[in-house]
């Protein structure tokens, strides 16, 4: 098992626990500062509002990407309030995942009745085995 899929039940864990004590409702911000907080406890080192950089012909340029979550240096985590996820949604976790060089990330949807439900696991650069051949 690799380091970050080591992370993710226990940020799953968190996750449940907070959505079970507060429920849907509230802003992307609160959940994000409610995980961040419970992941300290465990503690796990959480950058909150991580600076996304954007290297493009070796010029580095700030656009204002940033990442929820980033725990350990090893999981991204983007905390969303919305009825439902969107494609976009999944986009934007692949490219922080790809522009901060991490291999897994949780998209959480905050926003539905059971947290199972709203949770999605990414992982960037995965190659499937396609007839016994990557």
């Amino acid at each position: 098992m690799c380091a970050a899929q080591a992370l993710t039940p226990e940020v799953i864990g968190a996750a449940i626990s907070i959505h079970r004590k507060l429920g849907p409702g509230l802003l992307e911000s609160a959940y994000e500062a409610c995980l961040a907080h419970e992941l300290e406890k465990l503690n796990l080192r959480v950058e909150r509002q991580k600076p996304v950089p954007l290297i493009y012909e070796s010029i580095k340029l700030d656009c204002g990407f940033r990442a929820d979550l980033v725990v350990e240096n090893r999981l991204v985590v983007e905390c969303k309030c919305k009825e439902a996820l969107h494609p976009v949604d999944e986009a934007q976790l692949i490219s922080h995942l790809r522009l901060l060089n991490i291999s897994v990330g949780l998209l959480i949807n905050f926003h539905v009745v059971l947290l199972k439900d709203g949770i999605r696991r990414i992982v960037n650069n995965y190659h499937e085995l396609a007839s016994g051949r990557l």
